[in-house]
């Protein structure tokens, strides 16, 4: 957690700009081996299209950059072989979501997914369908994700403005505060039986912080960093 670092933003703006990316075509074939082994542990893994952030500037609390377009089988090596290409940025939009008695609700990534037994807020790579025009919208990024691994929808919980960005080496998670109205224990009962409806929900558990007593060990530094950050603000 010392060393990440937490970044107020008040605007994001991100342009998509296809381009070749030479750590992918010329590791190609370490790559699949690579890709093969994960499905051989995770059969459920999928390789489809995601979206890297090639370059980013920050100033004055606006950040901008431009995504490029890759397949999830590079992004997963690349990740897994500690980030060999520097010029690089995983970059991603998180749904914070606060409950109205202020607790946290995070999720617990179920046994078939690339982060199995993570906890974590709702988020995921961004991918083509965040694509608008020749831009990439990580606020609907945030929302779609919400409601695919919860099923709330936006009716249910208001979204702030700004985003809280926490830089943790090659990753950028940009934490998007979501406020809900219900209290935690009702809004975990919601969305567990939302869970309960699906065939194979992408979370497994929904888990309530309140404070430093409810941090686990599956929870990632940047996830830390963020709720450090919240709860100094308070």
């Amino acid at each position: 957690m010392n060393q990440c670092s937490i970044v107020l933003i008040d605007h994001i703006d991100f342009a998509f700009l296809p381009r070749r990316w030479t750590f992918a075509e010329q590791r190609r074939g370490d790559i699949e081996a690579h890709f093969a082994a994960r499905r051989r542990e995770t059969p459920a893994l999928w390789n489809g299209r995601v979206l890297l952030l090639s370059d980013w500037s920050l100033e004055r609390a606006h950040l901008q950059g431009t995504f490029f377009e890759t397949d999830f089988a590079s992004f997963i090596a690349w990740r897994d072989w500690d980030a060999p290409d520097p010029t690089v940025t995983n970059c991603f939009a998180m749904g914070a979501l606060r409950a109205g008695d202020g607790a946290f609700l995070l999720g617990v990534m179920a046994p078939h997914t690339a982060a199995a037994g993570e906890i974590y807020f709702p988020s995921g790579t961004p991918d083509p369908h965040d694509i608008v025009g020749s831009k990439v919208d990580l606020t609907a990024s945030v929302l779609r994700e919400m409601t695919e691994e919860t099923g709330l929808t936006s009716a249910e919980f208001t979204a702030q403005p700004a985003w809280i960005g926490v830089f943790d080496g090659p990753m950028l998670s940009l934490m998007k505060p979501l406020d809900a109205p219900k209290p935690a224990d009702a809004l975990r009962g919601d969305i567990l039986d939302r869970l309960a409806r699906e065939a194979q929900p992408e979370l497994s558990d929904i888990r309530i912080v309140r404070g430093p007593d409810d941090i686990d060990p599956m929870m990632p530094p940047f996830v830390l960093a963020f709720l450090a950050h919240a709860w100094h603000r308070e």
